[in-house]
């Protein structure tokens, strides 16, 4: 069983990679991103919110498999 600072810390890690990917996933920030134009062949804005969802999904796995690391 985890111990409870540990469990803590991880919830506060979730926590900030949570708020994180709000506030970069929400408009004002998001408009950045969204500009007309093509990344790569592809269109700018599909290739900015997918890759910004990558990069959450990939923080957040490697939060989690840290965690499971430590017991």
């Amino acid at each position: 069983m985890p111990k409870p600072q540990r469990t803590t810390l991880l919830a506060q890690r979730a926590l900030a990679l949570f708020a994180a990917g709000w506030l970069l996933l929400d408009f004002p920030l998001l408009k950045l991103g969204l500009g007309p134009g093509t990344l790569l062949g592809l269109p700018r804005p599909a290739v900015w919110l997918f890759g910004l969802w990558l990069t959450l999904i990939v923080l957040l796995a490697l939060l989690m498999e840290r965690a499971g690391d430590e017991d």
